[in-house]
């Protein structure tokens, strides 16, 4: 049985940058949160913390694209995560979450468990 979501609003429009991440901090943990206008879709979310630093710093990575995959370098040890699923492309057996994230009027929002909706959004922290 799929747990029951919502969509929650995190920052806005005016916190992107463009082909750049921003951090929230959020229930489940921090969420970098990257704008690529050139793509569709343009909005991605992943965890903000790399697996193999345990530092929370995705959102401050250089953002790219290997053969196609839309990619976050980390800033520290430089592996590269791909946007879209989540996976290192140097190693396979290393990931970060995905969020499923949507532009609602000038809301960015994440899809979250409604559980964990209710004191959600905590700060927008700066990059």
């Amino acid at each position: 049985m799929k747990a029951r979501t919502t969509w929650e609003a995190v920052c806005t429009v005016d916190d992107l940058v463009a082909d750049s991440g921003v951090a929230v901090w959020t229930e489940v943990g921090p969420v970098a949160v990257f704008y690529l206008p050139h793509r569709l879709p343009a909005l991605f979310a992943i965890s903000h913390t790399d697996p193999f630093s345990g530092s929370n710093v995705l959102a401050r990575g250089i953002t790219g694209d290997i053969n196609g995959e839309p990619v976050v370098a980390s800033p520290l040890y430089k592996q590269h995560f791909s946007l879209r699923t989540g996976r290192c492309l140097e190693d396979a057996n290393v990931g970060v979450r995905v969020y499923p994230v949507l532009l609602d009027g000038d809301q960015i929002r994440l899809e979250v468990p409604v559980a964990q909706a209710a004191a959600w959004v905590v700060a927008v922290l700066p990059v």
